[in-house]
């Protein structure tokens, strides 16, 4: 039985462990970058970004980007994202 609580206690704080959040990858917008170079809809930390020198892109205004200010890059709670505008 006392192997079964050991066990269980073990594999408890295995999965507590698992459950924390990675470290943070930023603390303000300006640490964080579009994920791609055209019609972006992720955002990384600067240090992820592409290289975009040299990258032509369509004018287009994608819809679900943030293309043409419909949406913008945040840090929120440590992580880069891109937050649409509704």
């Amino acid at each position: 039985m006392k192997k079964y609580i050991l066990l269980l206690v073990l594999l408890s704080a295995v999965l507590l462990i698992s459950c924390t959040p990675a470290e943070k990858v930023c603390s303000v917008d300006t640490d964080c970058v579009q994920a791609t170079c055209c019609h972006p809809t992720a955002a990384v930390p600067k240090e992820a970004g592409p290289d975009c020198a040299g990258q032509f892109c369509t004018q287009e205004c994608m819809p679900g980007t943030i293309d043409c200010g419909q949406g913008e890059i945040k840090c929120l709670e440590g992580s880069c994202q891109v937050v649409l505008n509704e």
